[in-house]
């Protein structure tokens, strides 16, 4: 049978820009598959294999991170210990993907259709210490830092040159990590010395007057007086009355008392810290008091009172000293004591308070303006006489007293340094020696000065050294 002739399609020319296209296209297909390998794609050589055989695999991640396993049998079930911790995906039948989730340690394990074990992940995620690593080097240059991670926390060792690098480089950590192990040590530590006064100036005034009525056998006895100011209750002058009346004798005393008077109280406390560390001082003393403590039992606890100072300097660029200062000065007030059964606590007054400053070495702030003040009024009376109308005058005194303290405290920092080894630190006892016999018992001197006291004798024609032993020279 003869064969049928082929179908042909009736050629269609082509416009030129459309040729162009065409051969472009040919030659970009032709240029991706010359690109393209034979045969499969080889796995990267950094993957990790899994096998059945071998080990546990131990992988360890960053967290945010992900790493691709590869296995050397089929695997179709995979079980994760903790999901929040490591997040798994299969990507063929032969590999997945582990993402590090949280940080911690969990396991991954991986089975094949009939159950059987392909192999175990043990995963410990981490914070991205090389990143943390690269960021420390571009913010503190000045540091040599090193970044570790164990336990799930960030560790920073190494040296820095001061305290304000390491901070910077704690706070740089501290976004990475809640909990950061600092391990890093100052080339150089810096020590500020802190001198503080304490000043507190009091300001009093007292005033008295009516008339004091004394009686003595059968005398009744008044004296006029008028002192002056921040002296004692001498009288100025006197009037005396005498009334006569069935032998009694009656002196009426005009009483007539003011008195101011300034008092200043002076504490200098000098306080050496390093920087970034704590330095505490108290010139007082503690009082107990009783607590209630278990099985109804009473235990003792001390409270301090007196003249406290907390400070914490850190030295920052520039020898910058940043201080955070807490001044405290309180005292015992009996008036206002709490009595529980037989024990009588008294209770504080207190001035306290707290600041943040920087300054430099040997600069000066002032704290001032912690006023306290009280003011107290009594009258004394002869009864039913003092309430007379107009002639009851006579017969009661009066009695103001007002009283105001002002507490300030001036600070001054400074930069010092231990001295040298062999340095002797002068007191103002070095220039002075005990007195001898002679010039205890003689002239009544305790003591001499050093350029003047007898340190040695001569004694057959050899010169040897006298006094107490310990105020001899020292080679």
């Amino acid at each position: 049978m003869p064969l049928a002739p082929a179908k042909s399609h009736p050629t269609q020319a082509l416009h030129p820009a459309s040729a162009l296209k065409w051969l472009c296209l040919a030659l970009a297909a032709a240029i991706l598959t010359a690109a393209l390998p034979l045969g499969p794609v080889p796995a990267r050589a950094d993957t990790p294999l899994l096998t059945a055989s071998g080990d546990p695999l131990s992988l360890r991640l960053a967290k945010g991170k992900s790493r691709t396993i590869r296995t050397d049998l089929s695997f179709v079930d995979i079980v994760v210990g903790d999901p929040a911790i490591a997040e798994v995906a299969p990507l063929t039948d032969r590999s997945l993907y582990v993402l590090g989730k949280g940080i911690g340690t969990t396991s991954v394990t991986v089975y094949d259709a009939k159950k059987a074990l392909v192999g175990i992940i043990e995963v410990e995620v981490a914070y991205d210490t090389q990143t943390l690593a690269r960021m420390l080097r571009k913010r503190v240059p000045g540091a040599d830092i090193q970044v570790s991670s164990i336990n799930g926390r960030i560790v920073l060792s190494g040296t820095a040159p001061d305290t304000p690098t390491l901070d910077k480089a704690m706070t740089i950590a501290n976004q990475y990590g809640k909990e950061v192990l600092n391990q890093v040590s100052i080339n150089r530590s810096q020590q500020v010395m802190l001198e503080v006064r304490f000043l507190e100036a009091s300001r009093s005034a007292n005033k008295e007057l009516g008339i004091g009525w004394e009686v003595a056998g059968n005398n009744i006895a008044g004296v006029t007086g008028i002192t002056g100011l921040a002296s004692g209750a001498t009288p100025f002058g006197a009037v005396l009355g005498r009334v006569i009346d069935r032998g009694v004798t009656v002196d009426s005393l005009i009483q007539a008392l003011e008195r101011k008077g300034v008092a200043r109280r002076l504490a200098e406390p000098n306080l050496v810290a390093m920087s970034g560390e704590k330095a505490s001082f108290l010139a007082g003393g503690e009082f107990p008091f009783p607590v209630q403590a278990n099985d109804n039992q009473i235990s003792i606890e001390f409270k301090r009172f007196g003249i406290g100072l907390d400070f914490t300097p850190t030295v920052l660029s520039d020898s910058l000293i940043n201080l955070k200062i807490e001044p405290e000065v309180s005292q015992l007030d009996p008036t206002t004591s709490v009595k529980i059964g037989d024990v009588e606590i008294p209770s504080l007054i207190m001035r306290r308070a707290s600041t943040t400053v920087e300054l430099r070495d040997g600069q000066s702030f002032v704290i001032a303006g912690l006023l306290q003040a009280s003011a107290t009024t009594s009258r004394d009376q002869l009864p039913w006489l003092g309430d007379v109308p107009v002639l009851g005058t006579l017969f009661k005194s009066s009695a103001y007293r007002k009283s105001e303290t002002d507490l300030a405290i001036i600070i001054t920092p400074h930069l010092v340094e231990p001295t040298s080894p062999g340095d002797r630190l002068r007191t103002p006892h070095d220039a002075t020696h005990p007195a001898n016999d002679v010039d205890l018992f003689l002239f009544g001197k305790d003591e001499v000065k050093a350029s003047t006291a007898r340190t040695s004798i001569t004694v057959d024609g050899k010169r040897l050294p006298v006094g107490h032993i310990i105020d001899l020279a020292r080679n």
